[in-house]
């Protein structure tokens, strides 16, 4: 099996394709999609909940408090409560991912856990 990690693709990145993509100037791209990402984190922050169908549903949930241990001193350790981002990854765009064969996502596509060092 090749563990090779998946690649990164950055905004940058991104904004180049959708420029070459559509003739668009990268500066107007870039300007775009900077926006609906602001807009996307302002709904967040406000706890609303965002549904792009087929894609996938963004949404805060409020992660409960807990007391946890230091695994190397065994002390307890008492985690707050928080906010946190969830998303639920829609059908299409779960189909989609599912069908791409192994080598061709990275090496782990259908494994429970990235290779060590690799992101969820």
């Amino acid at each position: 099996m090749d563990s090779q990690a998946p690649e990164t693709i950055t905004k940058r990145d991104l904004v180049q394709r959708i420029a070459d993509q559509t003739g668009q100037t990268k500066v107007l791209v870039r300007d775009i999609l900077q926006r609906f990402l602001d807009e996307v984190s302002e709904e967040l922050i406000r706890g609303n909940r965002l549904e792009f169908r087929k894609f996938g549903v963004f949404e805060v949930r409020l992660r409960p408090g807990r007391v946890a241990q230091n695994p190397k001193t065994l002390e307890k350790v008492v985690v707050p409560a928080k906010r946190v981002v969830k998303f639920k990854v829609g059908n299409v765009l779960k189909k989609r991912v599912e069908s791409v064969p192994e080598q061709a996502s990275g090496g782990y596509g259908n494994e429970a856990t990235p290779p060590a060092g690799g992101v969820a």
